[in-house]
């Protein structure tokens, strides 16, 4: 099977992250903060040890600022629900996943928040001089926008966004989904409030797995309350991190396979690892605008995209396309519409969506070659017996 579906989950994972998760299942078993005795201490020192290496990658000073969730959508519920109070007001972008978008929209229906949305452009790039024309107008408390489209891959100028959202006194939560692992992220030098991230995407690990980094200074209400191992003589909720957001027990084998994964990419250099991405979309997009019938969709510059590429081909469906290259050609990909409908808008195609190809680090030359073979072939009707 030739796997472009990374933007959904990547695959494969790297050997170390299956070992780490036997490693745990054989030989440690022990739940984190809940005992004493040595198998539960060596559970508390592997998230630990995963904490450290999300902070080390992500230039986070104090890993107890990191809170680990179930994924990315968990993540981004936690900052927006608990940040927010009813009058508030939010940027946020029209490329944004529903995972920002319908927690937004559920306060907006029932008038706790007013949400403003900034239009991004046909390729689904975003000024930063739009957000200012808001900021200076309104007052805005957060800006939520997402690093790099699930659509378009187009990359959102962060840091740009940030310093202007801080000459205002808002806020930014950032989506990290599809960067986190793929591109270089420093929350301080970034100006990053919030950062949420899964961690069974670019960063390697397995499903069920995520988190939500959480700056000096912003207060979250926390959305679940329960037992943390600390504190265990009061019946209220701690009021420390990283413990006041992680009630209950933690996927400890997820973590084990996800500090494997982050691990893994801290020894290759993300800077490597966004080099031979870029390289891959880079020939791909040359390629494939060659072909009779192929329709691109976001930039065509991979300097500033992620290696998300969205195309359609010309009297198919996506899902028509989709299902030729996965039971024609062993090639997997996404239809649709991505769960960003207003991206779809954005590009103009909604409401049947694109096809989506999402290239990772494990990923060759010779598959993208064989990818463009097969869009040529169904573009031509040469795939028909």
């Amino acid at each position: 099977m030739i796997y472009f579906d990374n933007a959904a989950t990547s695959f494969p994972k790297p050997k170390a992250v299956i070992e780490a998760m036997e490693e745990y299942f054989f030989n440690m078993g022990g739940s984190t903060g809940r005992s004493g005795h040595k198998m539960a201490i060596k559970a508390s020192e592997l998230v630990f040890n995963t904490r450290e290496h999300l902070a080390r990658l992500f230039n986070i000073k104090d890993s107890a600022r990191i809170v680990f969730t179930k994924n990315v959508t968990e993540s981004l519920n936690f900052a927006i629900n608990g940040f927010l109070e009813k009058g508030d007001q939010v940027i946020t972008t029209s490329l944004e996943h529903n995972s920002v978008m319908r927690p937004l929209r559920y306060l907006g229906q029932t008038g706790k928040i007013k949400i403003f949305i900034v239009l991004a452009n046909q390729e689904g790039i975003v000024e930063p001089s739009a957000f200012e024309n808001i900021l200076k107008k309104e007052k805005i408390k957060l800006v939520v926008v997402n690093h790099a489209s699930n659509v378009t891959g187009a990359i959102t100028p962060v840091r740009a966004i940030a310093k202007i959202a801080y000459k205002y006194g808002s806020r930014i939560l950032v989506d990290a989904a599809q960067t986190a692992g793929a591109f270089p992220i420093n929350v301080i030098a970034d100006n990053i409030d919030m950062l949420a991230f899964t961690g069974h995407k670019s960063l390697l690990g397995p499903q069920g797995t995520g988190g939500l980094y959480i700056s000096e200074g912003i207060k979250l209400k926390p959305l679940i309350r329960g037992g943390t191992g600390s504190s265990s003589e009061k019946e209220i909720q701690p009021d420390f991190m990283p413990d006041q957001f992680e009630s209950g027990t933690l996927n400890v084998i997820g973590l084990a396979g996800l500090g494997a994964g982050v691990k893994y990419i801290l020894d290759q250099g993300v800077t490597k690892i966004r080099t031979e991405e870029m390289e891959l979309t880079k020939i791909f997009i040359k390629e494939a605008e060659k072909i009779e019938g192929v329709k691109l969709y976001g930039p065509r510059d991979v300097n500033i995209k992620v290696s998300v590429v969205s195309f359609n081909i010309s009297g198919y469906t996506p899902s028509e396309v989709a299902y030729i290259l996965d039971n024609n050609f062993n090639l997997a990909c996404r239809p649709g519409l991505h769960c960003a409908p207003s991206a779809h808008k954005t590009i103009g195609t909604f409401p049947q969506g694109t096809i989506r190809f999402a290239f990772g680090y494990f990923n060759t030359i010779e598959e993208i070659k064989k990818g463009l073979k097969a869009l040529s072939q169904i573009s031509n009707k040469e795939w028909i017996n």
